[in-house]
């Protein structure tokens, strides 16, 4: 009895989980939260020790991407979000956020939903670049490991800095250099027209200067310059 009412209200609680992901066409308000709320991420992890990333692996990163997902699902598990990334110039200063997309589908029995928050530490350009053709699956298109701690930091080492991709998340468990697979991010150029009012796609966002980066989003700029000198 107990199963059954749990997958009764199931439909309900996953909708409410989604449903602030998939708004059909966020407006300027709601993706300046969604940035705020990838800053508040990042900010998040920096502040604990137990989820920070190293200075070494953030001054050698060429761009970070913040996802905030929401997983869920009975049979078919669905896990879908939104993200930004920026990019390192070559002058050394950081790009404008640039939003993405995220997801990832599994197959099984799986009950619930809950709120993923995954930073993406991409540690070389042709990485970037792979985003310049669309949906890329980590830990399949680009290889990725599991990003060591600031506690960790023993276990920062070239080999592990020469990873395509380094992956910080809330997940327990997973140790450092841990080879894994979390899914896609994708480019949304909707919704870099939208917001920014321009004909420019990502990589023109991510290394020209077509763009003025906007008061709202300074914040997030300002504070990854900050923790990657």
């Amino acid at each position: 009895m107990k199963l059954t009412a749990a997958l009764r209200l199931l439909p309900a609680c996953l909708a409410l989980l989604v449903a602030p992901l998939l708004h059909a066409e966020p407006g300027s308000d709601r993706m300046t939260a969604r940035i705020e709320t990838c800053e508040a991420i990042l900010r998040e992890f920096q502040a604990d020790p137990q989820l920070a990333i190293p200075s070494e692996v953030l001054r050698e990163a060429k761009a970070i991407v913040i996802v905030n997902q929401v997983k869920g699902g009975l049979i078919l598990g669905l896990q879908y979000g939104y993200g930004v990334a920026l990019a390192r110039r070559d002058d050394c200063s950081w790009s404008i956020p640039v939003f993405i997309k995220a997801g990832e589908a599994s197959i099984g029995l799986q009950l619930g939903g809950q709120r993923i928050e995954t930073i993406y530490v991409l540690m070389d350009r042709d990485t970037v670049r792979r985003l310049f053709s669309g949906r890329v699956n980590i830990g399949v298109d680009a290889s990725a490991v599991a990003g060591p701690r600031a506690y960790e930091a023993e276990k920062v080492n070239r080999d592990i800095l020469t990873t395509p991709v380094l992956v910080y998340g809330r997940n327990q468990g997973i140790y450092a250099g841990a080879t894994i697979k979390t899914g896609w991010i994708d480019r949304n150029d909707a919704a870099n027209w939208d917001y920014y009012d321009t004909p420019y796609v990502l990589p023109e966002l991510l290394y020209g200067d077509f763009v003025k980066a906007p008061p709202q989003v300074r914040p997030l700029i300002d504070f990854v310059t900050q923790i990657t000198r």
